[in-house]
């Protein structure tokens, strides 16, 4: 659908704030959402922003409905993962499960397929099915020793579903392979592996009584004397088998002559932005 430039203008301004708040403002985002919305409600890029925005505030039967008009707009299939991750919010994880196994899984490319997978397998973990849950996440994806954009969430995934099966000798394993591939530091798999591991990061100034202006910085337990003040330190922070193979588009402030181009390209960005959050939320979901 095709905008006049000025009202273009507006949405796009207004998508980019999506984008820009999504991860740090999630109510921000969704209130920039909201007004791109009642300005461009049938555009489909918009409805797709605006789904990621409430899905970011754990609104998700909104996001939801966003996520259906998006689609029927547009006929993609691409939203499918987190329409499914949707249906897990309400407290619906069979039917999570049902969208696992529909046709439109063999229609995502390979990154919307595995997004698929680690739904399905949350969907069981929610269903107190942890076997299964781990046999979900078993694939060519997970065994290849290339690493791709969603190769650490995967072994991350499979590592505290191991974990939570009691397998801890095996999620040690998976959480060092995902520390190896997670090169942008999308997991806490470094913080979960310390943890099984019985390290602990204490920083803290203790008084040597014995010694004048002598600190003493305790660190996994050990004392270490040090004749310099020491400034402490920061804590070190589907269900079927799937077949084979997003593409960002950056988004200026400008509006190009193609306003329905630009409209559309701002919303991706928002996508692109989010989705990163949206796994570690569900991440976070699966770990509790």
């Amino acid at each position: 659908m095709s905008l006049p430039k000025g009202l273009a203008e507006d949405v796009s301004k207004n998508l980019v704030m999506v984008a820009r708040l999504i991860d740090e403002d999630p109510e921000g985002a969704y209130a920039y959402s909201k007004i791109a919305l009642r300005l461009a409600s049938r555009v489909a890029a918009v409805r797709e922003a605006a789904g990621f925005a409430a899905y970011a505030n754990q609104k998700y039967s909104e996001a939801l409905a966003e996520f259906r008009a998006a689609r029927r707009m547009t006929g993609s299939v691409d939203l499918w993962p987190v329409m499914a991750d949707c249906e897990r919010g309400l407290g619906r994880p069979e039917k999570a499960l049902d969208m696992a196994g529909a046709p439109e899984v063999h229609k995502l490319d390979k990154a919307g397929q595995v997004e698929m997978r680690l739904v399905a397998a949350g969907a069981r973990r929610d269903m107190d099915q942890l076997d299964a849950a781990i046999v979900t996440l078993q694939s060519p994806e997970l065994a290849s020793n290339t690493v791709q954009p969603w190769t650490a969430r995967l072994r991350y995934a499979y590592a505290d579903a191991l974990l939570a099966a009691g397998r801890e000798d095996e999620a040690r394993e998976w959480f060092v392979k995902a520390v190896e591939s997670d090169k942008d530091d999308s997991t806490d798999a470094s913080d979960r592996l310390a943890a099984m591991d019985g390290v602990e990061f204490v920083d803290a100034f203790v008084e040597d009584e014995d010694e004048d202006d002598s600190d003493t910085v305790v660190v996994m337990d050990a004392e270490i004397e040090v004749d310099d003040e020491v400034e402490p330190q920061d804590d070190v922070s589907v269900v079927d088998e799937l077949d084979d193979e997003d593409e960002d588009d950056d988004v200026e402030d400008g509006i190009e002559d193609d306003d329905e181009v630009e409209v559309e390209a701002a919303a991706e960005s928002a996508e692109d932005v989010v989705k990163e959050d949206v796994l570690l939320k569900e991440e976070d979901d699966d770990k509790n």
